[in-house]
């Protein structure tokens, strides 16, 4: 059996129902195999924790699991951005999922013959998280590959249930399995988990994509920085993850020592109590489509980092009675804070560099959570866990008032951003090879006094599409021998830059802009555009000099 991708035959009310990309072959087993492996991933989480908790090791250690499994994402992301933007995804995924079921076989191994130490259970976690990490923005970057644009936030939120549903299941039945068979065992099951998606991923008969021209890895990865840092929009989303998981990553690191010392739990109790947070997560998949109804994005990122620290004050403060319902808001509040943040930037990304963008989302997030669960698991081992627990408390409140003046921008997932063909191709004498430049582009608009500053305005929006698009050097200049001329200059780094930015990644939003600048133009029209590259002085040098 194959599956093949299709979004034909959505009806309108696929747009407010959260369980609408289910109804998609290919996006539904894939989802159940990512839900299999993330409840694999979830018990190796307990076992591991556990296994480090019953050797007596120190709160900090305890706490580097976290940071083990989410560090390479400050190591890796933007290599496995460029890497799904440049390779078949699909391929990638399967050669992930195969080296991780060889890491998880190799910890599996070591733990059967006691030959497994805290250093060694953090390094093969580490290696797991490598794995991981190079997976994460091909995985994000199908989405839209496999669902309508319109059934994207409700795909990012499933795609929260794969690992919150997990972390519901997952957790409960490690505590009873490491009870029961110790943690080897739940070693075992994790490595196995990912055969399920290796089996989906080679049935999906995915279009193959030709990739002329192919940008170098070094390239690849230096275009989609400069993509963020000229995008304000997805900046902003990417500063409100930081802003969250720095504080949020406290319950992470420190629940499982809170559970041992101040609840008075063993190892399943733990798997219940992390088992609560995912069934609240789940719920939370349900519940942010009405919310998102009611509320903007804004109000519930603020509302969210509330609900969120009501989870970690039950837990420092309150019985255990009231801390399991606390904990449950708080894996409401988590899901919707991610489903609004996830979807947020895809909608907002451009499909040319989607996975090297969400490989930077994901390295500020993951970032965020690895560094903070090294730091609150260190501030525990020096002032207590509940103090800690009061420290992170206090952070998410100050997150939630930062909304009011760091809120997400207005035009947050509505532009335009399908590929637009009306930049005109240009008028050349000959065709330079793709490695030559640089080229400098010129373009003069004829503009009238009375004009003159709404023109202005409207292209320091033309000067952020150029650079979001791999330009440099944007500059916009006023004649000194024509009053009424005006003239836009602009660097690429090569002659196969510029045509990528020309037929690949000009979108509709972008070619808004200078339809916008138009408009202030005598005649509606550029004047000129001219483009000139770059000559080697040196090469030409070194060639006199041989015949001199």
């Amino acid at each position: 059996m194959t599956f093949s991708a299709t979004t034909s035959g959505s009806d309108p009310t696929d747009t407010v129902s959260a369980w609408a990309p289910l109804r998609n072959t290919l996006y539904r087993s894939l989802f159940l195999a990512q839900l299999v492996s993330n409840i694999g991933g979830w018990m190796q989480t307990v076992g591991a924790q556990w296994f480090l908790v019953e050797r007596a090791a120190s709160t900090t250690i305890i706490a580097a699991v976290q940071t083990a499994s989410l560090l390479p994402t400050l190591l890796l992301a933007l290599l496995a951005g460029a890497l799904a933007d440049a390779l078949d995804r699909r391929v990638l995924l399967i050669v992930v999922g195969l080296g991780s079921l060889l890491t998880g076989g190799v910890l599996t191994a070591l733990a059967w013959t006691d030959a497994l130490s805290p250093w060694g259970l953090l390094a093969c976690t580490f290696v797991l998280g490598c794995w991981s990490s190079l997976a994460a923005p091909a995985w994000q970057a199908i989405q839209p590959e496999l669902v309508p644009r319109e059934q994207i936030p409700a795909a990012s939120a499933l795609g929260g249930v794969t690992v919150n549903g997990a972390r519901a299941i997952g957790p409960a039945l490690a505590g009873v399995l490491v009870a029961v068979a110790g943690p080897t065992f739940v070693f075992a099951i994790n490595a196995l988990t990912f055969l399920a998606t290796v089996g989906v991923l080679t049935r999906w008969k995915r279009p193959t994509r030709e990739h002329a021209d192919r940008e170098r890895l070094t390239e690849s990865i230096v275009t989609g920085i400069r993509y963020i840092r000229s995008g304000p929009i997805v900046r902003r989303i990417i500063l409100r993850s930081a802003l969250f998981a720095f504080p949020a990553s406290a319950l992470w690191a420190l629940l499982p020592s809170a559970t041992s010392s101040v609840l008075r739990l063993g190892s399943i109790g733990y798997g219940i109590v992390l088992g609560v947070l995912g069934v609240g997560a789940v719920i939370g998949v349900a519940a942010t489509p009405m919310l998102r109804d009611h509320f903007g994005a804004n109000t519930l990122l603020a509302g969210s980092a509330v609900a969120y620290a009501v989870g970690m004050a039950a837990l420092a403060w309150l019985p255990v009675w009231l801390v399991i319902p606390a904990l449950m808001v708080s894996g409401i509040a988590w899901i919707t804070t991610l489903t609004t943040l996830n979807a947020s930037i895809q909608l907002s990304l451009a499909s040319w560099v989607r996975a090297r963008g969400m490989s930077i989302y994901l390295l500020v997030f993951m970032g965020s959570q690895a560094v903070g669960s090294l730091a609150w698991g260190w501030l525990a081992s020096r002032i207590g866990i509940v103090d800690s627990l009061a420290l992170a408390v206090g952070a998410l409140m100050l997150v939630a008032a930062s909304v009011a003046v760091l809120p997400l921008h207005p035009e947050t997932g509505v532009l335009d951003r399908a590929v637009s063909m009306a930049w005109p191709t240009p008028t050349i004498v000959f065709e330079p090879e793709p490695d030559d430049g640089p080229i400098r582009v010129t373009v003069t608009y004829r503009v009238t006094d009375d004009a003159r500053g709404q023109f202005i305005q409207s292209m320091s929006s033309v000067g952020v599409a150029r650079r979001r698009t791999g330009a440099y050097s944007w500059n916009l200049y006023r004649s000194l021998d024509d009053g009424d001329m005006m003239v836009e200059q602009f660097t690429s780094p090569s002659w196969g830059q510029y045509r990528r930015q020309r037929e690949e990644r000009w979108t509709g939003s972008d070619h808004e802009a200078i339809d916008n600048a138009l408009k202030c133009v005598v005649g509606g029209s550029t004047t000129t555009e001219t483009h000139d590259i770059a000559v080697s002085l040196r090469a030409n040098t070194r060639s006199v000099a041989r015949h001199s």
